[in-house]
């Protein structure tokens, strides 16, 4: 996997950064790919819209950090992450140079930094994507969706799609392979996915949501409620 991360840290910061959008979009999707068969992980995804090349937000419960990769297999994303992740080695800069967002989560001046980026990207045509329960879960349940994380979207009235991330055995049971939770490292992550042979990663689209005139309270809890449900009526 290390000289996957290497490669992708040289393709970010050589033709990937001279292609225009359609082509970064298309480096982003087989890449994210690639890497994630690499650790073993296989990715379904299920109802997304095929025709929509709009600007979205997709809204999706955190189990893992293979999260990131399995949802740019679908739709190529522009991340919201914890400002910690720019420290990991290779990844943090690789993630940066796909144009990550990273954010203090503990400042509360950062939503109206978010804001400004988050409507630059829309109009450039461009995916957001936001994990709003503010950290990584076992995957058989959700947390809490924070409200706040989705300010930004709900401002300028934006289109959320919630999405149901889940991960799976090789029977097609859930499993907690891919959790990425307390003081894991990524080389734990990584001996945990070994041990347990073939897993798939499952996106499912759930719903899209038109925030505008809608609060972003209820935004959050619309998408908490439609992943909650998806995740524990399949486990």
């Amino acid at each position: 996997m290390s000289s996957k991360l290497v490669q992708g840290l040289y393709i970010s910061q050589t033709s990937y950064r001279r292609a225009d959008p359609v082509r970064r979009r298309e480096i982003n999707r087989r890449w994210s790919r690639e890497l994630l068969r690499i650790t073993g992980i296989d990715v379904r995804a299920i109802g997304f819209p095929k025709t929509a090349d709009r600007p979205v937000t997709l809204v999706a419960n955190h189990v893992s950090w293979a999260d990131i990769f399995a949802l740019n297999t679908e739709r190529a994303c522009h991340f919201i992450a914890k400002r910690e992740l720019r420290q990991w080695p290779i990844v943090g800069r690789l993630l940066e140079n796909v144009g990550t967002v990273f954010i203090d989560r503990n400042n509360r001046r950062e939503t109206h930094r978010l804001a400004s980026v988050i409507h630059g990207l829309m109009e450039a045509g461009e995916t957001v994507a936001v994990f709003p329960e503010g950290t990584t879960s076992r995957g058989d349940d959700v947390l809490k969706f924070h409200a706040s994380l989705l300010e930004p979207v709900v401002a300028v009235g934006g289109e959320v799609w919630v999405v149901a991330i889940r991960y799976l055995d090789r029977h097609g049971r859930w499993t907690d392979a891919a959790a990425y939770i307390g003081e894991m490292t990524l080389v734990d992550s990584l001996r945990a996915l070994a041990r347990a042979g073939a897993v798939t990663a499952e996106v499912r689209f759930l719903e899209a949501i038109h925030c505008r005139g809608l609060h972003r309270r209820a935004v959050a809890e619309r998408a908490e409620e439609l992943v909650r449900a998806a995740v524990r009526g399949q486990r």
